[in-house]
């Protein structure tokens, strides 16, 4: 079935992304103007500043928050309530897409984005100004609980269609390759992040650390986030960006016709990258808190070698896209949640196996997280009708963030220490399981379509 048809709609077929002839003569008419690869610019400067926010809040949420602000709780308590509120954002983030939709119908795509640069930087500013739990109680909890829903809100109405436009001006065999640029927002936040938490935790003595020295990374954060939205705001203010917008139909449409009409298409692209988005967080955030908890090696060098692993999973990112290209991005997909089914399997072996073994764990996890992360965007990003498409392609993310990665810290670490890693095991393997379930899903009904 082809992949514009609009009644139920499926992932694209491997070699259902042949543009279309109106698509084609919109790409003549800008060509010369507009070259995918200055698209791909703004696509990886918006990620990666997402990116490093959320991993600055994410690796706070194991070296500070316990201490800071639930000191009354033993550690692994402290450590499940900072990532309970961890997960506030990605239930907030697909509610921020809602409300922001709307701001963009009635005040225009300008106005959203700066509307969303400005509670991002309220958000994030005002976590680094936080009072702790000694000087503030509860109220400080409350505080940063609403600042986190903050963010989310934020980052579900920073959505500017850009990661779309490029997946609809790539060279036609050249798709998984520029579905794969904006994914390099992620290991690239990540080094910049973990690598900043590493000099500081090197640098400072602990008390140091967790008095004011944590608070510098959201600084850090706050001024990324504000020049990045920015550059992204003056990208898609000009003429040449909003007029290839309109053209290509990016714009905002009612969520409840869209739901109804594509709830299908949505809950089978957001189950598609299940296994990637859950992998995600265990070889990220899991890992961290575990040996923050339970082994006496130096958080500092273990970041780093977090650091190394993020490296291989740029690799991984880059070579995904020449994979995909090659094989198709639905078939990448699934040999990558077989790959991950099979690793989940080693988990506890690695993460019990001392320092080498865990080092094995982030380094094999990191590649496949790589590989497999590389294409998860470019299995939602042509799933829907032009009309569909911007609204679509923003709430299948928000909800494969949130089924994927946003309780996977919480659930992993509270499973782990409760009945054992054994657990872990299971919880990735069931993650793997559901895009493999979905891909199959999708096989069946286009045969049936």
């Amino acid at each position: 079935m082809p992949s514009s048809q609009t009644h139920g709609g499926t992932l694209p077929a491997d070699n259902s992304s042949q543009p279309t002839t109106r698509d084609a003569g919109v790409s003549d008419i800008y060509h010369g103007k507009i070259a995918p690869g200055e698209i791909a610019i703004g696509v990886i400067i918006g990620r990666a500043s997402e990116y490093f926010d959320f991993f600055v809040y994410a690796i706070a949420s194991v070296l500070v928050f316990p201490a800071v602000f639930f000191p009354f709780e033993p550690r692994l308590e402290g450590t499940l309530y900072a990532f309970l509120i961890f997960s506030f954002a990605f239930v907030a983030r697909p509610i921020g897409t809602v409300l922001f939709m709307a701001i963009q119908r009635k005040l225009g795509r300008e106005a959203k984005l700066t509307i969303a640069l400005f509670v991002l930087g309220v958000s994030t500013a005002g976590i680094a100004f936080l009072p702790t739990y000694s000087q503030l109680g509860f109220s400080a909890i409350v505080l940063l609980s609403l600042l986190r829903i903050g963010q989310g809100i934020a980052l579900g109405g920073s959505w500017d269609g850009l990661p779309s436009l490029l997946a609809l001006n790539a060279p036609q065999k050249k798709r998984g390759w520029y579905a794969m640029l904006g994914q390099l927002g992620a290991p690239l936040g990540f080094v910049i992040a973990a690598g900043l938490f590493s000099y500081l935790l090197s640098g400072l003595s602990m008390k140091d650390f967790l008095d004011w020295g944590w608070r510098y990374p959201f600084y850090v954060a706050f001024a990324i986030n504000v020049v990045a939205l920015f550059a992204r705001l003056r990208l898609v203010a000009t003429e040449e960006y909003s007029r290839l917008l309109d053209e290509r139909e990016l714009e905002p449409t009612n969520v409840v016709e869209m739901v109804q009409s594509q709830g299908r298409t949505l809950v089978t692209g957001a189950l598609a990258a299940l296994a990637s988005y859950a992998l995600f967080h265990i070889v990220t955030v899991f890992p961290l808190s575990w040996i923050s908890l339970y082994s006496s090696r130096s958080v500092s060098e273990f970041l780093f070698m977090q650091i190394i692993g993020a490296v291989l999973a740029a690799g991984g990112i880059i070579a995904s896209g020449l994979i995909a290209d090659r094989i198709g991005r639905r078939t990448t997909l699934a040999a990558l949640a077989t790959m991950i089914a099979v690793f989940s399997g080693f988990v506890p072996t690695l993460m019990d196996g001392g320092v080498l073994g865990q080092d094995i764990f982030i380094l094999l996890g990191f590649t496949l997280l790589g590989l497999s992360y590389g294409q998860a965007a470019g299995a939602v990003t042509s799933n829907f009708p032009a009309k569909y498409r911007y609204t679509g392609a923003a709430l299948t993310s928000d909800l494969a963030w949130l089924v994927g990665a946003g309780f996977a810290p919480l659930v992993a670490l509270g499973l782990s220490a409760n009945f054992g890693l054994a657990y872990v095991s299971i919880y990735l393997l069931s993650g793997a399981a559901a895009t493999l379930a979905a891909l199959s899903v999708n096989r069946a009904l286009e045969i049936r379509d």
